[in-house]
């Protein structure tokens, strides 16, 4: 068997990788949040406010309510993306921070995991912005079930994350995650009832729509919001951990072949 095809050897040692980039985004964690925060927001309250006076209620809900609930995956979705791609991609092959980190005892498992662990917590953050938002305008049902909208958060951030580092260790530039984003991510995003329900889509594109990640996320987020229980929980959360971690152990074989030759 060939060494990049060995299980992960994970160990506690990932925890200096995320505590070397929690700190060099404190110094502008600001610009950080706002920047995140900004994209999502435009959506919910553009179209939630400008689109949702003209229609009538979507799902029983308010389409604000409604377009409020799929953001908050949308928004983590995103966020996870972002920083396993352009950012990890930055540590990895533009500053070689990954080469420096692996001179010490330390394996690259790690340095990933640590990468896959850090997207989680920033996107965790993204959710929450989000979160708040809905709070403060009144968009829930229940106060006590959305607390319940912070692990599902975190789930996401998890799974987007590991996708992502697929893409990270194929990609040769920048450039390359154009096609990511074109071909899966912005699909998803239309497909997966971030903006509409699913119902209203073919039963072709239903049944493509629940394979996909970011609809087992909208589908566990979007109960929470409007105060009842998701249905099948346990099929939801095991995929977001299938695909979050399927990811991580494809993208590790692919590193480890792109950076331990």
């Amino acid at each position: 068997m060939h060494s990049y095809l060995q299980l992960p050897r994970l160990s506690w040692r990932f925890v200096p990788v995320w505590q070397r980039n929690y700190l060099v985004w404190r110094k502008l964690a600001i610009p950080s949040i706002l920047g995140n925060l900004a994209d999502p927001m435009l959506y919910m309250l553009g179209l939630g406010y400008g689109l949702g006076s003209l229609l009538p209620e979507v799902g029983g809900m308010s389409y604000i309510t409604f377009l409020a609930a799929g953001t908050v995956a949308y928004s983590t979705m995103n966020a996870a993306t972002f920083e396993v791609l352009y950012s990890s991609f930055s540590r990895m092959h533009v500053q070689r921070t990954w080469d420096a980190i692996l001179n010490a005892p330390m394996t690259l498992d790690d340095v990933l995991f640590g990468e896959l662990i850090w997207a989680t917590s920033k996107s965790l953050l993204s959710g929450l912005a989000i979160l708040a938002v809905i709070w403060g305008l009144g968009l829930y049902g229940n106060f006590w079930l959305t607390l319940a909208i912070i692990p599902v958060v975190a789930l996401v951030g998890f799974c987007f994350g590991g996708m992502g580092l697929v893409m990270n260790a194929l990609s040769p530039s920048y450039d390359f995650f154009l096609y990511y984003f074109t071909l899966v991510i912005t699909p998803m995003v239309l497909l997966c009832g971030v903006f509409f329900p699913v119902s209203q889509l073919p039963p072709l594109l239903q049944a493509v729509s629940a394979w996909l990640p970011l609809s087992h996320a909208v589908d566990l987020a979007r109960p929470l919001v409007v105060g009842t229980l998701p249905d099948a929980v346990a099929l939801h959360v095991g995929a977001l951990l299938a695909y979050g971690g399927a990811g991580y152990v494809i993208a590790l074989a692919l590193t480890r072949r792109r950076l331990l030759k």
